[in-house]
């Protein structure tokens, strides 16, 4: 049997947040999420959200409790996920798209400068290329992801849990309330860019041991 027991007015706690109308099941043997959701009137993707269980293996295991959001909630995590990922999409797609501009405008400059044949236009085009590196290096020095990196933040941190988790938006707020960069609810989620970093490697250390080691956990679990 599967052990079942029906949250209160109170509601359960799930990832952080307060669920209305769930059940928490002990699972058995045999049991996966899609039977769990058909078994309960849920859904896979509201099951896995609620749990944090890999989207990609959708693994359980036998004798773990699991919340498994119902009717309406079920609905809503589902709906809220969805959201979330496009969110997640759009923002990365803005990235991309302001990085090619980017790189098309850099490539039609060089173009230009190629270009002039004159001694006189070359020495001018060589003092504009200086002043254009100062000008991008100064915009760089600025920009949220060179003050993440100069507060402690990595590359890799950036690329595997920045990105997927707010877009590089410091001030990301997701509907489910997690904020920040690494999309929390402490405290570290607020504030500025070098405070919000400083945070996600602590808690990096914290609980995984090393920043690599959250790094590898959120690329295997898609969530730390």
């Amino acid at each position: 049997m599967v052990l079942l027991t029906t949250a209160g007015a109170a509601g359960i706690l799930v990832g952080g947040a307060q669920a209305a109308h769930a059940a928490t099941v002990t699972a058995q043997s045999g049991d996966t999420v899609s039977g769990l959701a058909s078994k309960y009137h849920s859904s896979i993707n509201a099951i896995e959200k609620a749990n944090h269980i890999n989207t990609t293996t959708h693994l359980i295991f036998a004798g773990q409790k699991y919340n498994v959001p119902t009717g309406d909630d079920a609905e809503a995590a589902t709906t809220t996920s969805t959201s979330t990922q496009a969110a997640t999409q759009q923002a990365s797609q803005a990235q991309a798209t302001a990085n090619q501009a980017q790189a098309q405008q850099a490539a039609t400059t060089q173009t230009t400068q190629t270009s002039t044949t004159s001694n006189t236009a070359a020495t001018s085009s060589t003092a504009s290329t200086q002043t254009a590196s100062t000008t991008s290096t100064a915009s760089a020095s600025g920009s949220t992801y060179s003050q993440f990196i100069a507060a402690g933040g990595t590359a890799a941190m950036w690329n595997t849990i920045v990105m997927p988790e707010s877009g590089g938006n410091a001030n990301a707020v997701s509907p489910n309330g997690y904020h920040g960069l690494g999309q929390t609810k402490e405290s570290w989620g607020y504030g500025s860019v070098a405070s919000q970093t400083q945070g996600m490697v602590n808690y990096a250390v914290s609980r995984y041991g090393s920043i690599s080691a959250a790094v590898a956990f959120r690329a295997a679990n898609n969530w730390w």
